[in-house]
């Protein structure tokens, strides 16, 4: 599903020769990164209530990330730098990333594995 969300995110830039839409691809890599130094690579301190300083930290970056990744393409279709089809296909991959991500989230919930 990564890879298709890539594939999409490649497509959106050379369907229509431009590669400004890239730059939402550094908020793919921006996400996870969170969870990776606060959360210890679990996604489990999303859901916890905990008030602790780095945690609330973590959130806000998760949070502002995920959102940079919607608002990217929107900012860039405003200024006329992409195309409105390329932005719908940035979407899309949004779309995939974001399930693949729940799915590596549902995974990582249950002990069986």
């Amino acid at each position: 599903m990564f890879s298709a969300s890539i594939l999409l995110q490649i497509l959106a830039c050379a369907l229509y020769n431009n590669w400004w839409p890239m730059l939402s691809a550094l908020m793919y890599v921006l996400v996870p990164m969170p969870c990776l130094f606060f959360g210890g690579g679990s996604t489990q301190f999303l859901l916890s209530r905990e008030s602790d300083g780095w945690v609330n930290a973590a959130k806000f970056l998760t949070g502002a990330s995920t959102v940079g990744s919607i608002a990217i393409p929107i900012i860039l279709r405003h200024a006329h730098m992409i195309e409105t089809s390329a932005m719908w296909i940035e979407f899309f991959s949004f779309l995939i990333f974001v399930c693949t991500v729940l799915c590596f989230h549902r995974a990582s919930l249950e002990d069986e594995w």
